[in-house]
Formats: C-alpha cells, sequence, structure tokens
C-alpha cells in the first residue's frame, strides 16, 4: 500500500528535532499551507515524524459500515491519518487498534475526528492527536472509503507519504515533494532563533538580538 517514496530514518530523525512552531515558521517562509487546526494531542509530551498512510471514512450507507482493519500492513515510520470529516459524534480509533499499532512499532495517528480508550491508549504511550475523547463507536455509523488517497485535516491536505510533524503544539503537514525545502529553511531558522537567544543571555537586548538576526522576518516568504 506504501507506493510513494520513503524518506530515510535521518530526514525524519531532523525534523523530529524541530518543534511544530519552526517547521510551520518554515511552512510560511515558501509559502506552503500546512498548519491544522483543531487537533491536539492526548499526551502534551507526544512528539513524532512519520510518513502519512492515510484513511479516508464516509458516514455509514442504508448498508451498513464498519471500521478498517488496515494497521495490520504498516510499520515503523508510518503515521496513520484518518479522515473522518471532523465528526466528534462517534469515533473511528480505540484500544484494540492502539495495542496492534503500538505492537507494529507504527509512529502513531492523527484523526480529524475522536477517538476513544483513552486511558488504555495512555498505558500504552502511544501517540494520538483528534478533536477529543469520545466513547459512540464508529460502527455502523462509518464506512471506510479508501486508503491510500488524499484526505484532509480540517482544511490542510495530506497525500500518502507527505511528512507528518506532531508535538505537544499541534500538528504540521509537510508535502513529500518540498520535504527537503522545508528541513532546510527550519534548520536555518532554528539557527537564527538559538543566535539570538545566546545574545539575550550575554545581556543583550531583545530589540537588539532580534534586530540584528531578522527575528521579525523568519517566517516571511522571500518572493
Amino acid at each position: 500500500m506504501n507506493n510513494h517514496q520513503r524518506l530515510v530514518p535521518e530526514i525524519l530523525n531532523r525534523f523530529k528535532a524541530l518543534s511544530t512552531s519552526t517547521v510551520s515558521d518554515a511552512l510560511d517562509k515558501l509559502a506552503l499551507p500546512g498548519a491544522v487546526e483543531g487537533l491536539a494531542p492526548l499526551d502534551p509530551d507526544s512528539n513524532i515524524a512519520g510518513q502519512a498512510f492515510t484513511v479516508a471514512y464516509l458516514p455509514a450507507g442504508h448498508s451498513g459500515g464498519t471500521v478498517g482493519d488496515f494497521v495490520d500492513d504498516l510499520g515503523p515510520g508510518d503515521v496513520v491519518v484518518i479522515d473522518n470529516r471532523g465528526r466528534t459524534d462517534c469515533t473511528v480509533w480505540g484500544n484494540i487498534m492502539t495495542e496492534v499499532a503500538k505492537s507494529r512499532g507504527i509512529e502513531g495517528t492523527v484523526i480529524d475526528g475522536v477517538n476513544r480508550d483513552l486511558p488504555e491508549t495512555r498505558e500504552y504511550h502511544y501517540p494520538i492527536w483528534s478533536r477529543r475523547g469520545h466513547m459512540r463507536t464508529g460502527k455502523d455509523r462509518v464506512t471506510l472509503q479508501a486508503v491510500g488517497v488524499p484526505v484532509c485535516l480540517g482544511e490542510v491536505r495530506v497525500d500518502p507519504g507527505d511528512l507528518i510533524r506532531a508535538d505537544g503544539n499541534g500538528v504540521v503537514v509537510v508535502p513529500l515533494a518540498h520535504v527537503d525545502a522545508v528541513l532546510e529553511a527550519a534548520e536555518a531558522i532554528e539557527k537564527k532563533e538559538e543566535a539570538i537567544l545566546h545574545e539575550i543571555r550575554k545581556g543583550v537586548s531583545l530589540v537588539r538580538a532580534r534586530e540584528v538576526h531578522g527575528y521579525h522576518a523568519l517566517q516571511t516568504p522571500t518572493a
């Protein structure tokens, strides 16, 4: 199912070392969308970088519906991205899927919707971002439309293989075709911000340190 380009672990680790705030600034710098609104981590210390395995749900029809069994095919480096159209009345992820995902080394799950069995998930220390917790099952309320197709997290498009960076701040999506450029821009921004902090710790004023290193234009597109 994963026919997209696979990123080497070094790239994923370099992204993981950058906060979503920095990656978001880099996306702004390159005039790219990617900052997802409304999704929060179950555990604020969660921290992942991986490639999107996309899952699309629709409301169930008259013949009923089903949640998917797709996690059996995934593993390290994969992030499950579920588009349930922002629904908060029924869940598409629970403790059984959490246990399987954890055992397979899946990086985490990002849901435009809700998930249940939060205590069990916390026990497994499995990273999940969603709109909130809920208890009502999605069985017979949703149907699995497709996997490995373009989906949306809020207003942000996610294609299979796009890089997902998520931490305590939230979730950002980096289009696969722009991974190298975003990483370069993000690391440059990080270096500038570290230089500003270094100056401040030496006693330089905030205004002066920001001015010297061009803080207010770090995220401004150059073209």
